[in-house]
């Protein structure tokens, strides 16, 4: 394969997943520059490996999979210098996404036209331990099989089901309050261990 022709697949097969990597990567950095960071480190390690990815391959797997350990090599080093914590703010596109996909799907578009939904949505996403969330963002968020968040995350998909079933539940729990005081939910009562 020439150069040339390298740079066209990578370009054909990669670059395609830009918008996911850039909306997963701010997801995990609660940062909007730091997520910058992550993509470009993500799509030049990407391109150095290039030769390396086979045929048919999922592109859009691999980039989340090199993007988690990027992310994850960012926060051991930046663990030893110092701890910080991030603000949430990014996490507004991933809201409106999850708001916007919800409300077509379940018919609720003109009631939320009614409410901001989107601070309730991130403020909930940003109180789930970041493990849970990466499985929520991957499989709800992104439309990743069980399988290929396994595979992102490096856990069985047994470990993957679980902790989807944790984040669920702290989300359904956290946007009950909301649903509560907004008025959506007349119910007082929040969601038992038993609902489903």
């Amino acid at each position: 394969m020439t150069e040339l022709e390298r740079d066209a697949a990578f370009d054909a097969q990669v670059l395609a997943a830009l918008p996911h990597v850039v909306r997963f990567a701010r997801a995990l950095a609660h940062d909007d520059a730091l997520a910058d960071d992550l993509v470009q480190e993500t799509y030049l390690r990407a391109y150095r490996s290039w030769a390396t990815f086979r045929a048919g391959a999922d592109a859009r797997r691999w980039l989340f999979t090199i993007c988690r350990n990027v992310y994850l090599r960012h926060r051991e080093r930046e663990s030893r210098v110092v701890d910080t914590s991030g603000e949430d703010a990014e996490l507004e596109s991933l809201a409106a996404a999850v708001e916007h996909g919800q409300a077509e799907r379940s018919g609720l578009g003109d009631l939320l036209d009614r409410i901001e939904v989107a601070p309730a949505i991130r403020s909930a996403l940003a109180a789930v331990p970041e493990v849970y969330r990466t499985a929520v963002i991957l499989v709800d968020v992104e439309g990743e099989s069980y399988e290929a968040a396994a595979e992102v995350l490096g856990v069985p998909v047994g470990t993957v089901r679980s902790r989807l079933f944790r984040a669920r539940r702290l989300l359904q729990q956290s946007l009950f309050k909301y649903a509560v005081d907004a008025g959506i939910v007349r119910t007082p009562a929040p969601p038992g261990p038993g609902a489903g």
